[in-house]
């Protein structure tokens, strides 16, 4: 424009170069104004989520300049699938502005929300200011923990817990610890040590029946798993396997699991909240890339202590496996199996042979295959924001998370 205004002299060339000059400035001094007085923060309610929960962020803006941010571009770069925060807002000089955003956790696993980019320009779009926030917060979407149908996992034989018998001969040989006497308790099982000791009177505790520790074994064997998405059998393992395991907590049991994906997966039979929490992980990154049920029980059946309960969880319907399970059953570990049938998921393997070798071998197991539809509509257990659901009425709901505001 120098130029021209040089060699061709004129006055519009001047204003027009003027113009230009203020505009710019005007521009300049908007964005640089914006730079140093708009912020971002993004808060979010909980840490864990389970498969078909809804996570919930609330993000603000914050304007303190006295120019408005005409346009303002939330870029999230979070990898969540299903989930998105990124939107465009305007906002008005010295002024704070918020909003939610929700989404669908399709998917189990760890993923990680933010970091997120904030871009404005000034009115005529000459400059783009642009602010990175590199917070970072890890979501853990775990298997969804559901109310199961009525499972009765075959006792391991050691004696502890089970239903009791009006037979005083059992009474007489067996007890387990001691209590405060009730009015009503025989005199006969005054324990008198204790009784003498504390001065008040104590009576014995009596365990009548066999039962062990659970041990859940999940098949990952990546060619026996059919289906796709949710409505596959590998999804279906994973919520066997995680409401079998909370559902054996709930009941005083010590549960634990064996799996193996990627790598081996191996929680020694437990109690309490860390415990579970510890299988839900594990379970929330499992992946079927694991070995052969045959060679998973034979593993077993070197390690596995005598009279346990070991609850296999498996689409396989080969009966080869059931070889195995019988040396496992031969050494006193008793098998509880839990079949997927693979025809409710697309596929077209039979489980009659498997189901009759079983039934021969006297071995409890399970076919799910018409209450897949029902297992598939029940609410997960846990989230203070799901609707309430009639089969809760006998479950406990997993250890609930704050519900306050935490910025990432």
């Amino acid at each position: 424009m120098a130029l021209v205004q040089l060699f061709f002299p004129f006055k519009s060339w001047a204003i027009l170069a003027s113009s230009f000059l203020g505009l710019t400035l005007f521009s300049y001094i908007w964005a640089w104004s914006l730079k140093g007085n708009i912020s971002l923060e993004r808060e979010m309610r909980f840490g864990w989520m389970q498969v078909g929960d809804r996570v919930q962020e609330r993000i603000g803006v914050e304007n303190d300049s006295k120019l408005p941010a005409l346009w303002v571009r939330i870029i999230d770069h979070s990898y969540m699938p299903g989930y998105t925060a990124s939107a465009i807002v305007n906002v008005r000089s010295q002024w704070y502005t918020h909003w939610h955003t929700f989404g669908i956790c399709d998917q189990r696993g760890i993923y990680t929300l933010g970091p997120t980019s904030l871009e404005t320009h000034d009115p005529l779009g000459i400059f783009t200011v642009r602010i990175d926030y590199s917070e970072t917060v890890n979501m853990m979407v775990v298997p969804r923990v559901v109310p199961l149908p009525q499972i009765e996992i075959a006792p391991g034989g050691r004696t502890g817990e089970g239903k009791s018998t009006s037979t005083g001969l059992e009474r007489t040989i067996v007890a387990g610890g001691v209590r405060e006497y009730i009015p009503g308790d025989s005199l006969r099982w005054l324990h008198w040590p204790t009784t003498a000791r504390l001065n008040k009177p104590y009576v014995r505790v009596f365990d009548f029946s066999p039962a062990s520790n659970w041990w859940v074994l999940l098949d990952m064997d990546p060619a026996v798993h059919t289906g796709e998405g949710q409505n596959s059998t590998e999804e279906y393992s994973v919520i066997l396997a995680a409401s079998l395991v909370h559902e054996g907590l709930q009941q005083g049991k010590m549960a634990g699991l064996i799996a193996m994906g990627d790598e081996l997966i191996w929680h020694v039979p437990d109690r309490g909240d860390a415990h579970l929490w510890r299988v839900l992980r594990s379970l929330a990154l499992i992946r079927p890339t694991g070995p052969p049920l045959p060679e998973m029980l034979k593993h077993l059946r070197l390690t596995l202590e005598q009279r346990t309960s070991l609850v296999v969880i498996t689409p396989n319907m080969d009966t080869e496996w059931a070889n195995e399970l019988g040396l496992l059953l031969r050494k006193g570990i008793v098998p509880t199996v839990l079949l997927l049938n693979p025809s409710a998921f697309g596929g077209t393997q039979d489980p009659n042979a498997i189901q009759n070798r079983l039934l021969n071998m006297n071995i409890k197991h399970y076919n799910f295959s018409d209450s897949l539809q029902d297992l598939a509509q029940f609410e997960p257990l846990g989230q203070e924001h799901q609707p309430g659901n009639q089969m809760r009425e006998y479950v406990k709901t997993l250890p609930r998370q704050s519900s306050e505001w935490r910025a990432l």
